[in-house]
């Protein structure tokens, strides 16, 4: 069972036992009560090769080792760009043609070199920060087109989305969500079902079938379909607390921060686009 988020269906993030990344179960420590006590690497990706069933831990291959400050870190660096980007392009791009035509072309770069890392080896640092800048450009022209029909949206979609965030990362420390098998495989059959439906919808919207949007219009079921949209925003960011707690617990190299940072920030580009649509919507009935 493979991840929400394509960067952490790599190596590490993808495994035959527990949820969809890593092991239930931490590395070193935890010999008690782990189920896998019999080989404490027996799955753990960045175990040392060689090690027989029954013997003690051993430490990973590498000691230059991911921590959560690490993560803290080029989230931030990753997530800055992106601001930087949308901020720039919403102060020198003014509502025209041309920046839509910019946006649009801006989006598919973003999209080629989010590809490109995905199915990379190893986190590519420049490929992961020229996703976020061009993926900034896109925010910062669409953000400011919707600005200009509805003014403060772009702030609200900030604000809604710092709360989705925030809510889920409590909920998910508080326990009140447990990352299972069959969560993940639940979630993850309604997220492709759910993309398979939007492309249905946009290509009927293209051929003239749907008026006015069809499922993604401005009204009362396009709201049901934004909201929607967020909680399945949420349900990935589970996915990334977990991948990532269990990154760390297995001692991943330090480089895989880069990745963790990538994928939190994909999920949170999803919900900020959806949660500015949303406000746009209700700001249109209002």
């Amino acid at each position: 069972m493979r991840s929400s988020n394509p960067v952490f269906s790599r190596r590490g993030f993808s495994r035959d036992n527990g949820y969809a990344g890593f092991n239930t179960a931490p590395q070193a420590g935890y010999a008690q009560g782990n189920p896998y006590a019999q080989n404490p690497y027996a799955q753990n990706p960045y175990a040392q090769q060689g090690v027989q069933a029954g013997a003690p831990p051993q430490a990973p291959v590498t000691t230059d080792r991911m921590t959560m400050d690490d993560v803290v870190m080029r989230s931030a660096i990753t997530l800055g760009t992106v601001a930087v980007g949308a901020a720039l392009a919403w102060a020198l791009l003014p509502v025209s043609t041309t920046s839509y035509g910019l946006a649009v072309g801006s989006a598919l770069i973003a999209f080629v070199l989010a590809m490109v890392q995905s199915f990379k080896r190893t986190p590519s640092p420049a490929l992961i920060l020229g996703y976020a800048a061009f993926e900034g450009v896109f925010l910062g022209v669409i953000s400011e087109m919707y600005n200009s029909r509805w003014s403060g949206a772009p702030f609200q979609a900030v604000l809604g989305t710092m709360a989705v965030s925030g809510a889920t990362l409590l909920v998910y420390k508080a326990g009140w969500i447990r990352v299972t098998a069959r969560y993940a495989r639940i979630g993850l059959a309604i997220a492709m079902a759910f993309v398979v439906v939007m492309a249905v919808n946009l290509l009927l919207v293209v051929f003239g079938v749907a008026d006015g949007g069809g499922l993604r219009s401005f009204g009362p079921l396009g709201a049901l379909v934004g909201i929607f949209a967020i909680l399945l925003g949420a349900f990935f960011l589970t996915l990334d607390f977990k991948q990532i707690e269990d990154g760390i617990a297995y001692g991943a190299p330090r480089n895989e921060s880069w990745l963790a940072a990538f994928g939190l920030t994909l999920t949170l580009v999803w919900i900020y686009v959806e949660m500015l649509r949303l406000v746009a919507i209700f700001s249109s009935n209002d």
